[in-house]
């Protein structure tokens, strides 16, 4: 997907949704895309149309919607209502299964969010989890189980390498630890940040799809 403008709504009272609008702002300007308007809202708002409105009229090519699924069902409803129907999209927080029930499957087409990672991987140690995930659950994992399981895995490397379980110890030795896990390859920068790829996911009625793979 390729497009020179968009628009950006944000929850102005939420550090996530904030930092989420202010790395995408850059990132698009910075990629030769202009930002045509930008609106704001408050979690636990029920009405977004006096806001879509202003954006529907600045007739921007994307909008980009940083906040969590309770808030991400209502802007996509009210927003294919006013008939905006150009791609939206956002972060992890549009991962949820009660996203549908809120926004309704036919509001929820075009819609692009970036995720940790996808039930449709063909990353074989992602497969297997999934695989043996599902048939323990009878449902499949979403991202933050797989991040809880990761975050297993080099808890684990972590200690191995260092031979110790004393926090400092174990602390340095993750730094330096490069490890496969079911959301792909994970190493720390200087600040102990985690650097992996992220996954596009396309809600296609509802439903996830997996996308394309963005890789740091």
């Amino acid at each position: 997907m390729k497009v020179k403008t968009a628009a950006i709504f944000v929850d102005n009272a939420n550090d996530y949704s904030k930092g989420l609008a202010k790395f995408f702002k850059e990132s698009f300007i910075k990629g030769g895309g202009k930002i045509v308007s930008e609106e704001a809202f408050m979690a636990g708002d029920k009405d977004y149309r006096t806001q879509l409105t202003k954006i529907k009229m600045k007739n921007p090519a994307f909008l980009y919607v940083p906040a969590y699924y309770q808030e991400d069902g209502l802007v996509a409803q009210q927003a294919r209502e006013l008939g905006i129907n150009i791609p939206m999209g956002g972060g992890d927080g549009w991962d949820s299964p009660d996203l549908v029930k809120i926004a309704g499957e036919s509001a929820l087409n075009k819609i692009y969010f970036s995720n940790h990672y996808s039930v449709d991987s063909k990353n074989p140690l992602s497969m297997a989890y999934v695989k043996e995930y599902t048939a323990t659950y009878n449902m499949p994992p979403d991202a933050l189980a797989a991040l809880g399981y990761d975050a297993a895995i080099i808890m684990v490397e972590a200690i191995k390498k260092a031979k110790s379980v004393e926090p400092a110890k174990v602390r340095d030795a993750m730094a330096k630890l490069k490890v496969a896990g079911v959301c792909g390859v994970v190493t720390f920068d200087k600040n102990r940040n985690p650097v992996k790829s992220a996954v596009i996911i396309e809600l296609k009625n509802g439903k996830q799809t997996y996308n394309s793979t963005v890789n740091p």
